[in-house]
């Protein structure tokens, strides 16, 4: 543990009444790890505060917290990252607990779970928060088959080699549902550990739109799945698309059976437009399936590249 190398990263966007006591919490519980703050054009002394407090500080001009942390992996190489905010809302001393199954090799991110012991519920007063995290969970748990407790939390950790195969899209606070639904749809080793929330101090604003945010993640939700499960998401589109057309042809089969007739011509026809929908949708799933597997396979042999480049072994 001597000599593991961690790097606290921590991106932040006018956070000058609480950088300085994020860092030196830090500080306090990792006295060796590397802190890192990167200012995202804060309009406040949060990169004066952070750098005054020991912190490392640098600037990352394109506006958004995904925009940040990507920069952050490409720029910081270490043994084991912890993500954190710098709103001092994440307790510093649980991020032992958060590094100890990466050290023990059992896991390739830990997340810190607000809402198993309800301290979320207590603390947040912002409304449909709760909700909106609890509707992202139960799209990933329906879509990806895996049952997060907390999705959209800020606090994680993750070690090296999770970082540089991680293929960051999103440009804002969509970021801890992309790192979420990544690290399950390619197979890394997840770990929750339950932590005390406490809310933002007085004077503290969230940056984050409860709506306008809570909408750019439920569509990154569905990009992803276009992107990770299309044969999934296609085989939907066909199957509601051949029920339709089940719904208008039958009577008119029913019909011509009768009577030998076809009289409703644009019923009949919508009907074969739906199946042939159906039927597109289905071969484009089969399509898109078979390249997303073909990404798979190189993005495995990325991974062991970067396993043999860093001495470790999946």
């Amino acid at each position: 543990m001597e000599n593991e190398k961690i790097a606290v990263i921590i991106p932040c966007y006018n956070e000058a009444i609480t950088i300085g006591k994020v860092v030196d919490d830090f500080k306090r519980e990792l006295p060796n790890a590397d802190i890192y703050v990167y200012d995202n054009n804060s309009s406040d002394d949060t990169a004066k505060i952070a750098k005054e407090h020991g912190a490392i500080v640098r600037t990352e001009t394109r506006q958004g917290k995904g925009r940040v942390v990507r920069q952050m992996t490409r720029d910081i190489t270490a043994d084991y990252y912890v993500m954190v905010d710098g709103d001092d809302t994440y307790p510093a001393e649980a991020v032992h607990d958060l590094l100890a199954p990466l050290r023990e090799n059992l896991a390739d991110m830990t997340i810190g779970d607000r809402l198993s012991n309800g301290s979320y519920g207590d603390e947040n007063d912002r409304a449909f928060h709760g909700l909106g995290n609890n509707l992202v969970r139960w799209l990933i748990k329906m879509i990806y088959k895996f049952d997060f407790n907390d999705v959209m939390t800020g606090y994680r950790a993750y070690n090296t080699v999770f970082a540089k195969a991680l293929p960051i899209l999103s440009p804002g606070f969509q970021i801890e549902t992309e790192l979420s639904i990544h690290a399950v749809d390619k197979s890394w080793r997840i770990v929750e550990v339950p932590i005390d929330y406490r809310d933002r101090p007085e004077g503290s604003e969230s940056k984050l739109s409860t709506f306008g945010d809570g909408f750019k993640v439920l569509m990154m939700i569905m990009s992803l799945f276009k992107e990770y499960r299309p044969l999934m998401l296609f085989g939907i589109i066909a199957l509601v698309c051949f029920a339709l057309g089940l719904i208008c042809g039958i009577p008119v089969i029913i019909e011509y059976a009768q009577t030998g007739l076809v009289a409703r011509f644009p019923t009949a026809i919508l009907a074969l437009g739906f199946e042939l929908f159906a039927l597109l949708n289905l071969i484009t799933g089969w399509i898109l399936s078979s390249v997303v597997k073909g990404q798979r396979m190189q993005y495995e042999i990325e991974v062991n590249r970067i396993y043999d480049a860093y001495g470790k072994t999946k």
